[in-house]
């Protein structure tokens, strides 16, 4: 796995252009179609795959999850041997701007066959025009918000949608907590944010629960006080939130700070340890809808468990599971027809149905969408569990 650094973007992007060939498939043309089907394919290059992932900035704590779930893929893949996949990684630094470059660099003629990520919708939607002009598939494994894949037909992803689990989320929190009345609370600068909160007041309506106010705020906000005691005032059955980790952290130190001890429900933002590790006691309580618990049992996620803790010494987070699937997806789409080509890779993307992910059963559908079971979380002991 190659990992080339911001500073080497530029270099790289010129060294890409002057020695690209003539194949518009991806790396090294015809090499990379193989012989056989399934495992028994075998192809003689390796696959090149590109990884646009934010591992500086305000969302570097998802892309750093992300690269280690991709790299232990990459490791066991490759040691199954028929197909080598040759991952690189390169840093968007949550910016769509580098986003954007990082795409025209991987999609040169000679470049990545697929590429993964970006890590957040907000760069996703600059960058992937780029990759859908030029004929390479990409394959999303965070972007959340709805539209990401209507960008064209090489675009997929194995994230689920804010519309797919914030209902189901809402629901579930209205039957706990008996919610008639909260505060909305969302960015109005990020993507996700700002369609969470869209999809959030769509979901309280249709289970009749009051949206008392709606206040927003920046990513790069960092004192919440003064709108937490605005919606102290509304005196609110719970706090429901669509932001970024960064923000979460501070927002719900700080809503428990001033007394503030209603159940607070985070958009897919909140799925990461960070809001535990560094909101401590304050993120008791918390309650997310997610793609991926660790408590589920089926095969593939208790081997991926075991296998994370051995190789990273800790346990993996929603983001690590997405990442490390989205290679396997990957894997399943190549050996579908023994091609690393791009557009054979964009068609068994498309065929993927049924396929036992750590995610669980996953199929992309005809809006090259994933479809597999939600679950919603809540924070307990310093963990997320299910919220029963």
């Amino acid at each position: 796995m190659a990992h080339r650094g911001p500073a080497l973007l530029a270099a790289t992007v010129l060294t890409v252009a002057l020695t690209a060939c003539a194949s518009e498939g991806g790396g090294s043309g015809g090499s990379l179609v193989g012989e056989g089907t399934g495992d028994d394919c075998t192809i003689a290059s390796p696959v090149p795959v590109g990884a646009a992932l934010s591992l500086t900035g305000a969302a570097a704590s998802y892309g750093e999850s992300q690269q280690k779930g991709l790299e232990l893929a990459a490791e066991q893949l490759n040691a199954k041997g028929g197909v080598e996949y040759e991952l690189t990684v390169e840093d968007d630094q949550t910016d769509p701007k580098q986003g954007i470059a990082v795409f025209e660099q991987l999609t040169a003629a000679d470049g990545a066959s697929v590429i993964i990520g970006p890590t957040l919708s907000t760069a996703a939607f600059q960058a992937q025009p780029i990759a859908q002009d030029e004929g390479v598939p990409v394959l999303a494994i965070s972007n959340t918000v709805d539209g990401i894949t209507a960008q064209g037909e090489y675009i997929f992803r194995d994230s689920l949608t804010e519309s797919q689990v914030i209902p189901q989320t809402v629901a579930a929190a209205k039957a706990e907590y008996g919610l008639e009345k909260v505060v909305v609370m969302h960015a109005n600068d990020d993507a996700l944010a700002e369609a969470g909160g869209e999809v959030f007041a769509g979901a309280l309506d249709a289970e009749g629960i009051e949206v008392a106010d709606t206040l927003t705020f920046s990513v790069a906000d960092t004192d919440f006080r003064a709108l937490l005691t605005e919606a102290k005032a509304a005196d609110p059955d719970a706090l429901v939130v669509s932001s970024l980790i960064e923000a979460a952290i501070p927002l719900v130190t700080q809503a428990r700070e001033l007394g503030i001890d209603v159940p607070i429900v985070g958009g897919n933002g909140f799925n990461n340890p960070k809001l535990m590790a560094d909101a401590g006691d304050a993120a008791e309580g918390v309650v997310v809808g997610a793609a991926w618990n660790s408590s589920s049992d089926n095969p593939e996620n208790t081997a991926f468990l075991a296998d994370f803790e051995e190789k990273y010494g800790a346990q993996p987070d929603q983001f690590a599971a997405q990442a490390y699937t989205g290679l396997m997806l990957v894997d399943a789409a190549v050996r579908a027809s023994c091609s690393g080509e791009r557009d054979a890779i964009k068609e068994g993307l498309g065929g993927i149905e049924g396929a036992a992910t750590v995610l669980g059963e996953l199929t992309i559908n005809d809006e090259r969408d994933a479809e597999h079971e939600a679950v919603v979380q809540v924070v307990e002991d310093g963990q997320f569990a299910v919220l029963d």
